[in-house]
Formats: structure tokens, C-alpha cells, sequence
């Protein structure tokens, strides 16, 4: 615990009276830090922090980059910000070598503030003068590494910007009204000017400076998949000095980063969006040293020796694997559908969206929460959100406060028992024929953009057939696990360990899991306890 000497070394404490420096010296935690190690996280709750001892840095994320924006020494403040305006902190804080610091909580901020009014007026004085540096960081546009050249509503193009924009790549638009006859497109162009028609992902991916090739050969765990569960495994296994990479597909973040809002996932009173959850994930997993390969699946696993063949034919081996490859939108089986992929009609619906919406009268097909949040996103930029429903009403698969939103917003009409039965369009998608169930009568709408929604599927023909799996293909783990064939150890599985030992499943990969992100995020901490277990066995 402080002492009130130690306080009196802080000018702005110094004259305050006694009584009032021993209660000051009761409230605060008096925290001792090693070099690194952080004491407060971009986000967190407002408190008052003031150094004692050492140098502290305070960091932020720009761009996808952790940045030093500035320091504090012996008696300087840190909240000063948060505590006038009655936000979160903006920025992060850690020590930089061995340090000491004391933080007061906000109801004890008070108290000191009504005990000793010279206090918040310094605070205050602290605040006006950070929060002009704050507003230039906040205005910085990030460097721009590449520029995205094609047509509007051209499917590549749209493919190639999300795909940038999920993986947190500074770029830059220029949509061509009139496309030059014979251009392959997009063209994918560098600051150096090197450009790229129609690149593969990899090739694009590479071009911008993602990883897409594994570091090594050799890993304590390998993951494949890099969603919430895949992003938490990873989070863990390098917190606690296991070599670890990530093998996604597509971007970090799985369907999950699509999600225009995740309202009740806990620690986010007002909701997150996928993306922004995948992005502070990404962020912490590789800056405690996991490894993420992008544009890479996995293609093959020996059962045996744990050994995962990827596309391309680069071979990893694994003392533990993590399958977390999550699942896939279930597509329309429509004719002609393939034909309007991306040109119209869309699976999922992700933030780099809102320019497909804007101003248009767009249709959603589906009635769960992935279909409520991007209806709710979307009345923001489109002119109607028509959500087109097989059943009676939302309540059967929605949540409540999605459903509650939805009726109070005037943009949106929910369209129940109706299902579209053909798509219509020359080039791009421009109608829909939907059928109403109840009264057996057909429409044709027109619509520039449908989005599909309804539900997804395990993707696991790949696996090998000794990892056993359920009769709609979702991986069998623990206890399920057991009471297969494939199970010949004497011990029982793990609770998330497939019917391979050492090999594990985690999210909406897995049987019986909850299609949730919380849930995901849990079970993707669960699995590096259970792998640390299994290494231990397996020494």
C-alpha cells in the first residue's frame, strides 16, 4: 500500500490536506509492472492512473499497427480524458521496463474530487489539452498500399475489396463508369505501380504484404481457421509460449466478421461488429507472437502423426491440431444463381456492403440474427430492407431485441411466408419472383441486391474418416467422440477432442455446439487447456 510521502512526491497532491492523502492512500491500487506488461486496455472502463515509478507508454491501434502516442513519467496523469468526458479510455497503457503506478477507480475519483476540488480542475485542464493530439490521431488517414481499379457492381471487384478490407489492408476505390474494352478486372495496383489484372487471392494477398506462406514446418499447434474460436485458440496458445499458427481461408474473423453487429456478446453494452471483434483479435493473437497465414486451406491430415497437407502443397507438422473451419452459407438452389453471384445476389453481409444498398430497394432472405443485424445495418444506407421470411413471423429463430429494433424501424417490412423462386437479370441481377406460401401467388420485384441468409453447413468431406462426425457432417468431440469405433485409446477424450487424439474441434464446426460468438470465444480458450493436457499425456 502507498504511504502518504510517496503521494506528496505528486505536485498536483502535495498541498492537499492529510485526511484527505489517507484516504486517497486507501482507495488506490498501488500496481507494480514488469517491462511490457499492460495495465489497462483500449476500451476499459475510466479510472485515474497516475505513475509512481518507471515510464509508462501509451499505445493505440492505427491502421491495424500498435503505436506509441505517448509517455508518462513519475507524477504525470493517464485518464484524465476518459474522467471529463465519461468515456472509455481511447488508448492503451503498458510499461515500458520495470514500473509503478496507482489507479483510482471512478466512484473514488469522485470522492477525492468532492474532498479536494483543486484535483478535478487540473484533471480538466489535463483533458482540453490531450484531446486536440487525440482528435489529429483519430482524423489520420491511414496510408493507402494499394488501389482497387473496376467497374461498379463487378463480382471480382467486390471479391477483391472485401477480401482487402477484412484483412485490414489501407486501399483505395476508383470505380470506372466506362471499363476499357478487353481489361481483365479488378487491376489490383501498388504504390510502386505495379499492377495486377485480375489477380488471384494469393497472389493479391502476397502483393499487399499478408502472409500466405508458414514461417516453419514444425508448431505446437496448428489451427485451421481463423474466427472467433480459432482467434481465441491462437490468443491463448502464443500467451503461453506455444508456437502457433493460424491457417484461414479467407480473412481472420470467419462469419462472424461479417456480422454487421453482435449485440449480446459480454463486455460491449452497445454492441460490436465483427469485423471490429475479429480486428482486436487479430491484433492481440499476433502481437503475442501467433503466426497467420491467409488464403490457405487445409487439404489433408494424417490421422497418425498429426502432419496437415495445405493447398499448394506446403506440409506443417503438428504436436496438437485445432479444427475451427466454423461453416458455409447454404446457397439458393435456384437456376441461373451461379450467374448472379456477386452481381446481385450475395451471401452474408459484411460493413464494405453499404455501397451495394445505398439509395436501392434491397431484399433479405432469412429470419435469423445474422439476417436481423443486416437489416438493421442496411436500413441506414438503403431506401427499403425487405426481409423475406419461409415461416410465419421472426420469433421462431430471431432474438428478441433484434425483432424489437426491427418493428420500430420504418425502413424495413418484414415479408413472412414468401421465398424466392427465380431470379431475373442480363448482366446483373434486376428482379425477383417470390412466391407467397399462404396464398400460393407469385410477384415480380424488382431488386438490384438480395442478401442470403439462411443458415449454413459444416464443410468436412475433407477429414479424413477417422475424425468421426455426425449425420449432418459437424465433428464428434468428447463424450460423442467416445462412443464411436474410431475412439482405440483406453483413456476417455477430452471434452473437446475429436475421435483422433490430439485433435480437437471448437465452434460451429463441432456437434452440438452453440451457434454463438460468445460461445465460440469460450470454447477456443478451452481447447489450450485441454491441448496442454494432451501434451503432457503425450510426452
Amino acid at each position: 500500500m502507498i504511504g502518504i510521502d510517496e503521494l506528496r512526491t505528486v505536485k498536483t497532491f502535495a498541498p492537499l490536506p492529510a485526511e484527505v492523502l489517507v484516504y486517497l492512500a486507501g482507495a488506490v491500487e498501488d500496481i507494480h509492472l514488469l517491462d511490457g506488461e499492460y495495465f489497462l486496455h483500449e476500451g476499459d472502463e475510466r479510472a485515474l492512473i497516475v505513475v509512481i515509478e518507471g515510464l509508462v507508454e501509451i499505445t493505440k491501434v492505427v491502421a491495424g499497427i500498435e503505436r506509441v502516442i505517448g509517455t508518462r513519467t513519475p507524477g504525470r496523469f493517464f485518464g484524465e480524458v476518459p474522467l471529463t468526458l465519461s468515456t472509455n479510455f481511447p488508448a492503451s497503457g503498458r510499461a515500458a521496463g520495470a514500473a509503478r503506478i496507482i489507479k483510482l477507480e471512478v466512484a473514488g475519483y469522485y470522492t477525492l474530487a468532492a474532498m479536494a476540488p483543486s484535483v478535478p480542475e487540473k484533471i480538466g485542464s489535463l483533458a482540453r489539452r490531450y484531446l486536440d493530439s487525440l482528435q489529429e490521431l483519430a482524423a489520420e488517414k491511414p496510408d493507402a498500399v494499394a488501389r482497387v481499379i473496376g467497374p461498379r457492381r463487378h463480382a471480382k471487384v467486390r471479391e477483391l475489396s472485401t477480401f482487402l478490407t477484412r484483412n485490414h489492408v489501407a486501399f483505395e476505390n476508383t470505380t470506372l463508369e466506362t471499363p476499357a474494352d478487353g481489361q481483365a478486372y479488378p487491376v489490383l495496383e501498388l504504390r510502386d505501380g505495379t499492377r495486377y489484372a485480375d489477380p488471384v487471392m494469393r497472389l493479391a494477398a502476397q502483393a499487399v504484404g499478408l502472409e500466405v506462406v508458414p514461417a516453419a514446418v514444425d508448431y505446437d499447434v496448428v489451427i485451421l481457421g481463423g474466427g472467433p474460436a480459432g482467434l481465441t485458440a491462437a490468443v491463448n496458445a502464443a500467451a503461453e509460449g506455444l508456437r502457433t499458427v493460424v491457417i484461414e481461408q479467407l480473412a481472420p474473423g470467419g462469419q462472424a466478421g461479417t456480422s454487421t453487429r453482435i449485440e449480446n456478446y459480454t463486455g460491449f453494452p452497445y454492441g460490436i461488429s465483427g469485423d471490429d471483434l475479429a480486428s482486436r483479435a487479430l491484433t492481440q493473437a499476433t502481437r503475442l507472437g501467433a503466426e497467420i497465414v491467409v488464403t490457405r486451406t487445409a487439404c489433408g491430415i494424417d490421422p497418425g502423426t498429426l502432419r496437415v497437407e495445405l493447398d499448394g502443397g506446403d506440409t506443417l507438422r503438428a504436436r496438437s491440431l485445432i479444427v475451427a473451419t466454423g461453416v458455409a452459407w447454404r446457397k439458393l438452389t435456384l437456376e441461373g444463381a451461379e450467374r448472379f453471384l456477386g452481381n446481385g445476389l450475395h451471401y452474408g453481409a459484411a460493413h464494405s456492403d453499404a455501397p451495394l444498398a445505398q439509395s436501392q430497394d434491397i431484399v433479405i432472405v432469412g429470419a435469423g440474427n445474422s439476417a436481423g443485424q443486416a437489416a438493421l445495418f442496411f436500413s441506414r444506407h438503403a431506401r427499403t430492407v425487405t426481409m423475406l421470411l419461409r415461416g410465419p413471423s421472426l420469433a421462431a429463430r430471431m432474438s428478441s431485441y433484434l425483432i424489437e429494433q426491427i418493428e420500430g424501424t420504418a425502413a424495413i417490412e418484414v415479408q413472412p411466408n414468401s421465398q424466392i423462386t427465380a431470379l431475373a437479370g442480363d448482366t446483373s441481377l434486376h428482379s425477383l419472383e417470390i412466391l407467397d406460401s399462404s396464398s400460393g401467388t407469385s410477384q415480380l420485384r424488382p431488386c438490384p441486391a438480395v442478401f442470403v441468409m439462411i443458415g449454413a453447413d459444416a464443410v468436412t468431406g475433407w477429414l479424413p474418416g477417422h475424425i468421426a462426425r455426425d449425420g449432418h457432417g459437424f465433428i464428434l468431440t468428447g463424450p460423442d467422440a467416445a462412443e464411436t469405433p474410431a475412439w482405440e485409446q483406453p483413456r476417455r477424450p477430452f471434452a473437446l477432442e475429436s475421435s483422433v487424439p490430439g485433435i480437437f474441434a471448437i465452434g460451429d464446426v463441432r456437434s452440438g455446439s452453440v451457434k454463438r460468438v460468445a460461445a465460440g470465444v469460450g470454447e477456443g480458450g478451452m481447447s489450450i487447456a485441454f491441448t496442454h493436457q494432451y501434451l503432457a499425456l503425450s510426452h
